[in-house]
Formats: structure tokens, sequence, C-alpha cells
């Protein structure tokens, strides 16, 4: 289950993590980070053990979107060994988002 991760917690649960990771900034009252909820689900079920899903409320965590420069919402920020690999926003295909989820296993 995707962990909800906050400017406290960021660097452990994101930076320091020793897998993939994909930083889901969203918004409560987003149509679209609504529908891309459960794509992110069942890709997060699918991968099990080998990434780490984290959401990030930009409403309460406007350090975050500030710090990683979100504009719009949703918007995914892949991680890797701490740093940022990819990001994409919008509402994406899934398999878009395994496109990315491949290119972090490289």
């Amino acid at each position: 289950m995707a962990v909800r991760v906050n400017s406290e917690n960021f660097e452990a649960e994101v930076l320091s993590a020793d897998k993939p990771v994909i930083a889901d900034f969203y918004l409560d009252s987003c149509v679209p980070c609504k529908r891309l909820s459960p794509v992110l689900a069942e890709i997060e079920d699918e991968y099990g053990d080998k990434i780490k899903l984290v959401k990030i409320n930009v409403n309460f965590d406007t350090e975050l979107a500030e710090k990683y420069e979100v504009q719009t919402v949703p918007t995914m920020v892949f991680f890797k060994n701490g740093t940022e690999a990819s990001r994409q926003s919008g509402v994406l295909k899934k398999a878009d988002i395994v496109s990315e989820i491949d290119k972090l296993k490289e």
C-alpha cells in the first residue's frame, strides 16, 4: 500500500529507499489524480516489493512540491538511489508507467 509522505519523512521513505520509488504528487480534489490512483495501486500490487509507491498531497506539503518544482497534478517523480531519474505529469496509461519503472531497473 502506498505510503503517505511529507517533508518530515521524505528523506527516510524516498531518498534512502533501497528500491526504485514512485512519488505521486496529487490533490484530493483532482479528478485526473483519482483516475490515476487505481492504476498505481494495480502496478504496486504487480511489482510487490520491487518498487515503493509514495503519495504526496501538494495541499499539505507545499515545501516538497516547490522543491521538486511540481507545477501540475498528478505528477509522478521516479527516484532511483535517492536521485530523480525521470518524471511524468498527467494521467498516464499503465504501459507508460511500467516503461518508466523498467528503466529504473536497468
